[in-house]
């Protein structure tokens, strides 16, 4: 059974730092790409980082030089590092593995967390 396990997230002033992590279980971690998604109310979801499977990353150019994503094959858990956090960064953040490429798009992913609220206060 694949599992897709947030942590890490809570409530932060803007300016502040949070770290998210992301254990997953039941699948070859290392054959997939990973990503972070992000949702705030009303709003669509939005995919703000991805990790090929061999390492490249890319990003949104929302986020790009404020976060920082990286995985540890060995821990089979993708992070998320976040600074320089914004109110507009409030919104459930999950995470996603992919079989067929690193990207921002919902439909490449197969697998999803349930999530991880990020609150930042102004």
């Amino acid at each position: 059974q694949v599992q897709l396990v947030e942590s890490g997230g809570g409530s932060v002033q803007a300016g502040g730092s949070l770290r998210l992590s992301c254990v997953a279980s039941g699948y070859t971690y290392s054959n997939y790409h990973m990503a972070w998604f992000r949702q705030a109310p009303g709003k669509e979801r939005e995919g703000i980082a991805c990790i090929h499977r061999i390492g490249y990353t890319a990003y949104a150019d929302s986020v790009r030089g404020r976060f920082t994503i990286s995985r540890d094959n060995r821990k089979n858990t993708l992070y998320l590092q976040m600074n320089s956090l914004k109110p507009e960064d409030t919104a459930m953040y999950y995470c996603a593995a992919s079989s067929r490429s690193c990207g921002l798009g919902a439909p490449d992913y197969n697998y999803w967390g349930q999530g991880i609220q990020v609150t930042v206060s102004s």
